[in-house]
């Protein structure tokens, strides 16, 4: 079975669109599958959209959260309800174009990877405030991570049902995917789409998405391997970091303001990295996700 998970949050004009497209693209395939739509607490008429889909097409399934939630628990809840052992992940904007799912899915079959992951071309977004700061953050994480996507941003991706199941993604974490499931370089393929503009509503997405993007990029190497261990390192860094900044303004008095200020800057990013990989790893003992499957179109 194939599952294609969906997170949606105010996008009532297109879901539909895009459910058609999902159905056009994966029924000539002649197998199973599912389209899980996760409503991230949306206020329009989202809900009442889904349930008529899911009315007219048993294949449909909706997972409501309890409350917005943003869309890395929204994907989260997907993964973990998915049946298929294939899993593929698209925004509800129809920015992502299901043609590509049958070549993807291929791809994923048969060249035995973990992960197929879309590489947007001729992108319908600001040069400047999304597209470069974009590439550049895609050639950090591929240093620190060794994994070397070309865009880790695109949403549309096809994956291995157990790689998707590893962990809980928190707020935030759902930009480094795949390097955040911990998949090695040589399980990741792309295929090249072109990005569609947004059809109908606006984009989510703030100014503070920015320091999200640096805080995260800043955690993400510590989130790969032993995570508790690199947590109390981390604290035990900080702390370090902190005693010596106020020790060396008394110890060196004729460099006093230049040591001081350089050990209170790092004492201030290992207590980041160590708040934001706390809430990492609190994220996979209690969850990201609380939701109820919608089972009868007429549920409220």
């Amino acid at each position: 079975m194939i599952s294609v998970v969906i997170p949606v949050h105010n996008e009532e004009k297109n879901i539909e669109p895009l459910y058609r497209e999902i159905v056009a693209a994966l029924e000539p395939l002649g197998e199973e599958f599912e389209i899980i739509f996760v409503n991230d607490g949306s206020t329009d008429g989202t809900g009442e959209v889904l349930r008529r889909l899911k009315m007219g097409d048993p294949r449909v399934r909706i997972l409501e959260m309890d409350r917005n939630r943003g869309e890395a628990a929204a994907l989260t809840a997907g993964f973990f309800h998915a049946r298929g052992e294939i899993v593929a992940s698209m925004d509800g904007d129809g920015q992502n174009d299901p043609a590509y799912l049958p070549e993807m899915i291929r791809r994923l079959r048969e060249g035995g990877y973990a992960v197929v992951s879309g590489w947007r071309m001729k992108r319908k977004e600001p040069l400047f405030t999304r597209r470069i700061p974009s590439w550049i953050a895609n050639r950090i994480i591929g240093l620190i991570t060794g994994v070397r996507v070309h865009d880790n941003g695109c949403s549309l991706k096809v994956y291995r049902a157990e790689v998707v199941k590893r962990v809980q993604i928190p707020h935030g974490f759902h930009r480094f995917i795949p390097a955040v499931f911990g998949v090695k370089n040589h399980e990741v393929a792309e295929v090249r789409i072109v990005d569609r503009p947004r059809r109908f509503g606006r984009s989510h997405y703030g100014l503070k998405r920015t320091f999200e993007v640096l805080r995260e990029l800043l955690t993400i190497r510590f989130v790969l391997g032993n995570r508790p261990a690199k947590e109390r390192r981390l604290f035990l860094s900080f702390l370090i970091l902190a005693v010596l900044s106020p020790a060396t303004y008394l110890v060196f008095p004729n460099f006093r303001p230049w040591f001081s200020l350089a050990f209170l800057v790092l004492a201030a990013l290992a207590f980041l990295i160590y708040r934001n990989l706390h809430r990492f790893n609190q994220a996979q003992e209690r969850g990201v996700f609380v939701v109820q499957e919608v089972i009868h179109a007429a549920q409220v």
